[in-house]
């Protein structure tokens, strides 16, 4: 059974609304729902101690083929404080501490609903309260250079857009990184976390150069157990990524990243008792402004496009290909507002194809005549109800859902809402 909505009294959340201190006429911690906390939030942050929070929950309703017609919920919160070392104690750069938790329940729509590989609810999975980051960040030598180590998760800083143009949708085959990155080798999806560094160097004012080693450790993954261990339960090996960021300048902005990154851990072959030493694999992402609205400021067209392929000797999911536009301020009276629609296809491994095939044969079935790939289509739109909550609207439609059970399943038609509160 999916577990209840539950709401906050409407009282309540006017009450806090209303708390956001006023300075010189402009409100204070506006895009926040609790505001300023009568100005203890604003001292708080001068003298070098900053909290943040959200809440995210996304229900999703499926409407048509799949498994079956009914709805799912699922919700993250995350509370973080980030400590300036240089405000706290008057060190010359002296860094920053981040601190960060995270919380998630809920039922999965994929799983119980549609059957298909693509999580629908990008916050789902690891349903318990974990510790998300402790990190220690600086520059080191040179403004240039960026050092940050510690407990965290990869994808916080490699293999996405930094612009969260990909959050724009529910689905989390667009919402963060490639997911056959993290299906092929020891790269984790937040919020697991892991030890690791990561090292950020400008090139120049347009290139960066982004490398970074985490620890690899299967076994936590997704672990109750282990929720507030920093340190891993049984290191496989370390995961090494290496990405160049070009991010032009100018009217048309963009952000073009190209990465690679290799995983030492010995992993059994797909098909076979051998082990192959060492997976890798590589990605292309993109997003470009191709218009403004030189009549209405805010109103922009981006296009996005990913390309990723990990390890065919080891990974179920070798490549995925993901297109899509994003229009922001579609409405000359909704200047924070956002349509977006996105076209995705995840490809599994041939090779574990064959093992589902030959397990039908074996078993006297016959195997279902389905296509190669699970594809995605998804149309959203950002309605900015206030400046601290969104609510996003989500249509997704699943053509084979089955391709990477190998199961015959209709193609799925998926109505969702999506929304996000900011503390």
């Amino acid at each position: 059974m999916p577990l209840p909505i539950r709401h906050a009294p409407t009282a309540l959340l006017l009450a806090l609304a209303s708390s956001t201190a006023m300075a010189d006429g402009e409100p204070l911690y506006s895009g926040a729902m609790t505001g300023d906390w009568g100005g203890l939030r604003h001292q708080l942050e001068e003298d070098g101690v900053r909290f943040t929070g959200d809440y995210t929950g996304e229900t999703a309703y499926n409407a048509n083929g799949g498994l079956r017609r009914s709805t799912r919920y699922s919700q993250n919160i995350k509370l973080g404080v980030q400590f300036d070392l240089s405000k706290l104690y008057g060190w010359e750069n002296g860094g920053r501490v981040q601190l960060t938790i995270n919380d998630r329940r809920g039922n999965s729509a994929s799983e119980d609903l549609v059957g298909n590989r693509l999580p629908i609810q990008e916050n789902y999975g690891g349903l318990y309260t974990r510790l998300t980051e402790l990190s220690y960040e600086r520059t080191l030598f040179t403004p240039a250079l960026n050092v940050k180590l510690g407990y965290m998760a990869m994808g916080n800083d490699l293999g996405g857009l930094d612009s969260g143009i990909l959050c724009n949708f529910m689905n989390a085959g667009f919402c963060g990184h490639p997911l056959n990155m993290s299906g092929g080798s020891g790269w984790t999806n937040y919020p697991n976390a892991h030890l690791g560094a990561r090292v950020k160097y400008d090139l120049s004012r347009s290139w960066q150069l982004r490398v970074a080693a985490f620890n690899v450790d299967p076994q936590s993954n997704g672990n109750s157990s282990r929720a507030w261990h920093l340190g891993p339960k049984h290191t496989t090996g370390t995961v090494l990524p290496v990405e160049l960021v070009y991010k032009p300048q100018g009217e048309l902005p963009g952000e073009y990243k190209l990465g690679y990154y290799y995983d030492s851990s010995d992993v059994k072959r797909i098909g076979s008792s051998k082990e192959v030493s060492g997976r890798s694999g590589h990605y292309l992402l993109a997003e470009q402004a191709v218009w403004n609205d030189a009549g209405s400021p805010g109103r922009s067209l981006h296009v996005f496009g990913q390309y990723s392929a990990s390890s065919e000797a080891a990974s179920p999911f070798t490549k995925w290909y993901g297109a899509g536009v994003v229009l922001y301020k579609p409405f000359e009276g909704r200047p924070r507002d956002t349509v977006a629609l996105g076209y995705g296809r995840a490809v599994p491994n041939p090779r574990s194809r064959d093992l589902l095939e030959d397990a039908a044969f074996n078993a006297g079935q016959p195997f279902p005549n389905i296509d190669n790939a699970e594809r995605l289509i998804e149309l959203s739109y950002g309605y900015q109800a206030t400046p601290w909550l969104i609510l996003r609207p989500d249509v997704q439609y699943i053509i084979e859902p089955g391709a990477f059970s190998g199961k015959d399943i209709d193609n799925a038609l998926v109505f969702g809402l999506q929304v996000k509160a900011t503390f």
